[in-house]
């Protein structure tokens, strides 16, 4: 799912609501989820998980056409783990 197909879903599920005030809300919640992260706080969704980030320390690697080794630089990842409720239903079929 894209986020104009969520935007979607969630103005079918709310008629009484704008598609243009839906799509500002949606805007709105992955901004403030990009921004904590940017901060480096946690963002913890409860039932859903948990965006946090983690810090991928400067290594050695190698080119694989050449076989050169190459300095790849530290970085940082963005990182998100299911909370319990999402897993149960992923797994509820079993």
């Amino acid at each position: 799912m894209i986020k104009s197909e969520l935007v979607l879903r969630v103005s079918a599920q709310n008629p009484h609501l704008y598609q243009r005030d839906v799509e500002l809300v949606v805007n709105a919640i992955l901004d403030e989820i990009t921004d904590a992260l940017t901060r480096g706080d946690r963002v913890e969704l409860r039932g859903f998980g948990a965006f946090s980030v983690k810090k991928r320390p400067s290594r050695t690697g190698r080119n694989p056409r050449t076989g050169e080794k190459v300095a790849v630089d530290q970085k940082v990842v963005p990182f998100f783990k299911t909370g319990k409720d999402m897993r149960i239903r992923l797994n509820d079929d079993e």
